[in-house]
């Protein structure tokens, strides 16, 4: 009868318990929550943040499609560039009273990037605790600092009203590279002055 037949179709269905105790049930689960420890990871977390701020600042014009193919190419880009340093980070701070807390150093006209030289403390900067000596400078609230000069920097941090969004990207080198070069030129200055010093002597000896 069209009864007993329903009976037997809704027996023969394999059980959800059974498909999820099944060898392939438990691969599916391991590869879903592979995928969302990925998710929720920190690395994906910064290429979603550098994604969103390329987005915002990218100027390419066309459809949503190309918006988003010239987007994800860029942000590759910034990852690969990053190669052998961290990779590019989206930090946001308040601007208070005091400032934002940490200071900068090089530019263009030194050869180097903009970076960040000192985390004031108990500034803003250090209570966020995001910020860290070394960060490359790469956009201030949009604005590519990227080659640009020491004062073209400052003038964007000095310019921001409540919040400024940074993107930065942690290279020691280049802190390492500059602070070498600054004592290297202090040493010079201190020799020249010296000099200055034994010349003044000598002639006042005459």
């Amino acid at each position: 009868s069209s009864r007993s037949y329903k009976k037997v179709r809704k027996h023969s269905q394999p059980s959800r318990r059974n498909t999820v105790d099944s060898p392939e049930g438990n691969q599916n689960n391991e590869k879903l929550s592979q995928l969302q420890r990925i998710l929720e990871s920190d690395f994906f977390r910064a290429v979603r943040e550098v994604y969103e701020h390329v987005h915002d600042t990218v100027d390419v014009q066309g459809t949503p499609e190309v918006r988003a193919a010239a987007t994800a190419k860029a942000t590759v880009a910034a990852f690969a560039a990053s190669e052998g340093y961290s990779h590019p980070r989206v930090i946001e701070l308040p601007k208070t009273d005091e400032g934002l807390g940490f200071n900068v150093m090089g530019g263009m006209e030194q050869k180097s990037p903009v970076y960040v030289s000192r985390i004031i403390a108990g500034g803003v900067a250090a209570r966020d605790g995001k910020l860290r000596r070394g960060d490359i400078l790469l956009s201030v609230n949009g604005t590519s600092v990227e080659g640009e000069s020491h004062e073209k920097a400052v003038d964007l941090l000095k310019a921001v009203k409540d919040r400024v969004r940074l993107v930065v990207k942690y290279s020691p080198r280049v802190l390492q590279e500059m602070e070498a070069e600054f004592e290297r030129q202090r040493q010079m200055s201190i020799v020249r002055k010296q000099k200055r010093a034994e010349a003044a002597a000598a002639a006042s000896s005459r």
